[in-house]
């Protein structure tokens, strides 16, 4: 079900409403596309979706959780080790606002 393709000024208002400059080649352009992108949704709007759930997801999906059982932490040595650079027992992170970081 086809209708009209959209006019070259049509074009040129939804590209002044999204700042957008356009060559007369990508006028033309999009005009085409754009008129297709409303064909398809022309056709998608005659579809009958009587009695069809509505759905989040075209495949059924469960969640997995496991349960929230408390367990002791790593010891801190251990989390430690991995890191690149330490001081006392925190992280060692360059520093991002002021105080010499090197990029004032």
């Amino acid at each position: 079900m086809p209708h009209e393709p959209l006019t070259t000024q049509q074009v040129l208002h939804v590209a002044r409403l999204a700042r957008l400059e356009l060559t007369s080649d990508q006028v033309q352009q999009y005009r085409q596309q754009l008129s297709d992108v409303l064909d398809h949704v022309a056709t998608l709007s005659s579809v009958d979706v009587e009695g069809v759930m509505p759905m989040a997801h075209p495949i059924e999906l469960t969640n997995r959780l496991a349960d929230d059982i408390p367990v002791p932490s790593m010891p801190l040595e251990d989390l430690l080790a991995n890191a690149p650079a330490i001081e006392g027992d925190y992280l060692a992170v360059p520093k991002v606002f002021g105080g010499g970081g090197g990029g004032d």
